[in-house]
């Protein structure tokens, strides 16, 4: 017999075989799908963990592992962020987090501390890792930015939406070429001053100014001009929304915050509050509120909670009174 044959013989032994395989697989799977009992079709309970048939109630399976996530998501980007492919991009950082970082522990990955020539070596790695990470000068520029960014929203308390908007904001600004003639730190505390209002926890600028490098006359110049040229759509500031942060800071009752929101909308109906600082009504409304409800808070506790002169609740707060006591809106 030729060598032909024999491998012609070999390749139709092997077509049988897999046939065969795939005929047994199909059959395994009709006989999982139906009842060994009665044949009626299986039912799995994800639950309890169990299959059984909806027919006789004949328990097949139990204790079932659930291969799926342990975590639940409602919409794509709760499913991106929770998902543990790897670490969830971030604008927060100039790369998305998607570049390597070698960690600062001497450390093996046995717990070990590593040698001397082994520490020199791993310093070099990061080093020319942290080299790398910035590729030119726009991405310096962001690198530094985007600390700045995060160094002054953690100094005002201000949560990670809010940082991540001003780092958008940043970005565009960048892309657009509003940098040239103006300083990083101007630009990136405009726009965490522009992200705080548009996600309704806004901040002062006498708030911006203790934690930012620039003076209040620059931020208010260049905040404008990043908000013009953007076209960023940010509407005046609610004095309502300072009242929390204030009645917090001053551990002031539930009945005080719901009294000095009634002030400011008594106020609102009145139009007393145009043309003034919404920090100075919401600070005076507090204040008005506690001596309301007897709980004591002196003008200068609340001057220093809200960065403002005691003058100006004096002033404000009066006004509030006489609208509040005309009742008028009773």
């Amino acid at each position: 017999m030729s060598d032909t044959t024999t491998r012609e013989y070999v390749s139709t032994d092997r077509r049988r075989e897999n046939t065969d395989e795939a005929v047994t697989e199909e059959e395994t799977e009709e006989e999982t799908q139906v009842c060994p009992e009665c044949g009626g079709s299986l039912i799995t309970d994800e639950a309890r963990g169990e299959t059984v048939c909806g027919d006789c109630g004949l328990v097949v399976e139990t204790d079932a592992v659930d291969r799926g996530p342990e975590w639940r998501a409602f919409n794509s980007s709760e499913r991106d962020s929770k998902s543990r492919v790897g670490a969830p991009t971030t604008r927060m950082m100039h790369d998305k987090g998607l570049s390597t970082n070698i960690g600062w522990q001497n450390k093996d990955a046995y717990g070990k501390a590593l040698s001397a020539r082994q520490r020199e070596q791993m310093q070099r790695l990061r080093t020319w890792n942290e080299r790398f990470r910035t590729r030119n000068s726009k991405e310096r520029n962001l690198k530094q930015a985007l600390g700045e960014i995060d160094r002054m929203a953690s100094a005002l308390g201000l949560p990670e939406n809010v940082r991540e908007t001003a780092s958008v904001i940043y970005r565009r600004a960048l892309d657009d070429d509003l940098l040239p003639g103006r300083s990083i730190e101007g630009v990136a505390t405009s726009a965490l001053y522009a992200a705080a209002r548009q996600a309704g926890t806004p901040r002062s600028l006498d708030e911006l100014e203790t934690v930012s490098r620039v003076d209040k006359m620059e931020l208010t110049r260049t905040y404008r001009y990043v908000v013009r040229e953007l076209k960023l759509e940010i509407e005046p500031a609610d004095p309502e929304q300072y009242v929390p942060r204030f009645a917090s800071e001053l551990d002031l009752s539930d009945e005080a915050e719901r009294q000095a929101r009634d002030l400011l909308r008594n106020a609102k109906k009145a139009g007393i509050h145009s043309g003034k600082s919404p920090v100075g009504l919401a600070a005076a409304a507090v204040y008005a509120a506690a001596l309301l409800t007897n709980e004591k808070v002196t003008q200068s506790e609340v001057s220093e909670v809200a960065s403002i002169s005691e003058v100006t609740i004096r002033n404000r707060y009066k006004e509030l009174l006489e609208v509040d006591d005309a009742g008028l809106f009773a």
